[in-house]
């Protein structure tokens, strides 16, 4: 599966490890798939798929450190806001198979571990530093040009952007689940 980040300085394409970071949960024959910053719906009294949208749509990045990372999916825009599906933070899901070993590497931001929520990042370059703490779940495959104007973009306190970095929808390029 691969999901489309559209910026106010360009599209950013991502690769989604569906296969090796699935967070799934069941209610009352409502199957959840979440997908890094994707989430997808199975309703099975309607037995269709929905998808969750707009939730990222108009967010901005709100830290960006040069040499490190550049981070966002929070609605308010704080730092500090942002929910998972499930209303609540949701478990790490480490894989030695993904690491932080290269630029363009998307992980869900956390304040510890299993406090996952919207938040994510994409780094800027190898972070061995980070592996086994933040749930990778994707790369990106198209784009590093928005990334490199992501990267040289200045910041004042809190390494918040001087200019405003939005994140203006995300499209979905393939379901995940289908056969």
């Amino acid at each position: 599966m691969s999901v489309t980040l559209h910026t106010n300085l360009g599209d950013i394409k991502c690769e989604i490890a569906c296969d090796e970071v699935p967070k799934a949960s069941e209610e009352q024959h409502l199957v959840i798939y979440h997908c890094g910053g994707c989430f997808m719906f199975y309703w099975g009294s309607y037995g269709k798929w929905t998808k969750m949208s707009g939730y990222y749509d108009g967010t901005i990045f709100h830290r960006n450190i040069k040499g490190f990372m550049i981070q966002g999916g929070d609605p308010t825009g704080s730092g500090k806001g942002g929910n998972s599906i499930w209303g609540k933070k949701f478990n790490d899901e480490i894989r030695d198979s993904l690491k932080h070993n290269a630029r363009g590497v998307l992980s869900m931001a956390n304040s510890g571990p299993n406090t996952n929520g919207s938040q994510f990042f994409i780094t800027y370059g190898k972070q061995p530093h980070l592996n086994g703490l933040y749930t990778i779940f994707g790369r990106v495959i198209h784009g590093f040009e928005v990334l490199d104007i992501m990267e040289k973009t200045q910041t004042g306190p809190g390494d918040r952007p001087l200019a405003e970095i939005r994140l203006n929808r995300v499209t979905i390029h393939a379901n995940p689940l289908a056969t």
